[in-house]
């Protein structure tokens, strides 16, 4: 699922921003720009599908900011370009996440065994339960 949706090529509506990270890199952090946003407008994309749209904004709404960008940052590393990589690899895992099918869930039926295990197990408690009463007494 995930090479099918790189073989589409989202990357060419992605846009990169780069800011001042709060990350590592010691005296260098505050020259550097390291932190990279990566934004991708799911409403404006030709590449997707209505219904794939939709998909992707119930499945990760809470990454999705109110203009319909997917808003992913990365700063955790030293350099630019490594942000950037670890940006576009979240980018298609979360894209891959939202778009893969759910499987329904098939109610099954107890077997018999398990219902009579379950009912055994009830009357021996029950058991032990009026023997402490007994002793009470």
């Amino acid at each position: 699922m995930q090479q099918t949706i790189k073989l589409r090529n989202l990357e060419s509506e992605i846009v990169f921003s780069t800011s001042r990270s709060s990350g590592p890199g010691g005296q260098n952090v505050n020259k550097v720009n390291s932190k990279v946003e990566l934004r991708f407008n799911i409403n404006n994309s030709a590449l997707l599908t209505d219904s794939e749209k939709t998909k992707i904004l119930l499945r990760l709404k809470t990454k999705i900011n109110t203009e319909g960008e997917l808003l992913i940052v990365s700063q955790s590393e030293r350099t630019q370009l490594r942000n950037k990589q670890k940006t576009i690899e979240k980018f298609y895992t979360l894209i891959t996440f939202a778009l893969r099918e759910i499987k329904k869930r098939k109610p099954t039926k107890p077997t018999r065994s398990s219902n009579e295990k379950r009912l055994q197990l009830k009357k021996a408690r029950s058991q032990v339960k009026t023997l402490r009463n007994r002793n009470m007494l």
